[in-house]
């Protein structure tokens, strides 16, 4: 299990080293492929869990839209999800919540 976790967060790590000092609002389809490959390292490839639970829009439709921005901008405390605020804007945490809960884009 430590491995498990240690990769986790080497991953996440090397996403974020990826994409530091671009705090910027990004194109819907950086986004999106932000989402597949990074959620999907911990959530799954196809979003349906992995690591982490179920992203998929059959499951975050239940969640309010405001909850999940949070909760991508400063991750879950005491679990693997990890902050992303400081390498992405409220906008584009909006954007993935939306996205997750399978809202037009």
């Amino acid at each position: 299990m430590a491995r498990l976790a240690l990769a986790f967060f080497m991953t996440c790590g090397l996403a974020a080293a990826a994409l530091a000092n671009t705090n910027t609002d990004r194109a819907p389809a950086e986004l999106e492929r932000l989402v597949l490959q990074d959620c999907g390292s911990c959530h799954g490839l196809t979003l349906k869990g992995g690591l982490g639970r179920p992203i998929t829009p059959d499951v975050m439709q239940h969640f309010d839209r405001e909850d999940l921005r949070d909760i991508i901008l400063d991750g879950i405390p005491g679990t693997a999800m990890p902050p992303w605020r400081q390498v992405m804007t409220e906008s584009e945490a909006m954007w993935i919540a939306d996205y997750l809960q399978g809202r037009e884009r």
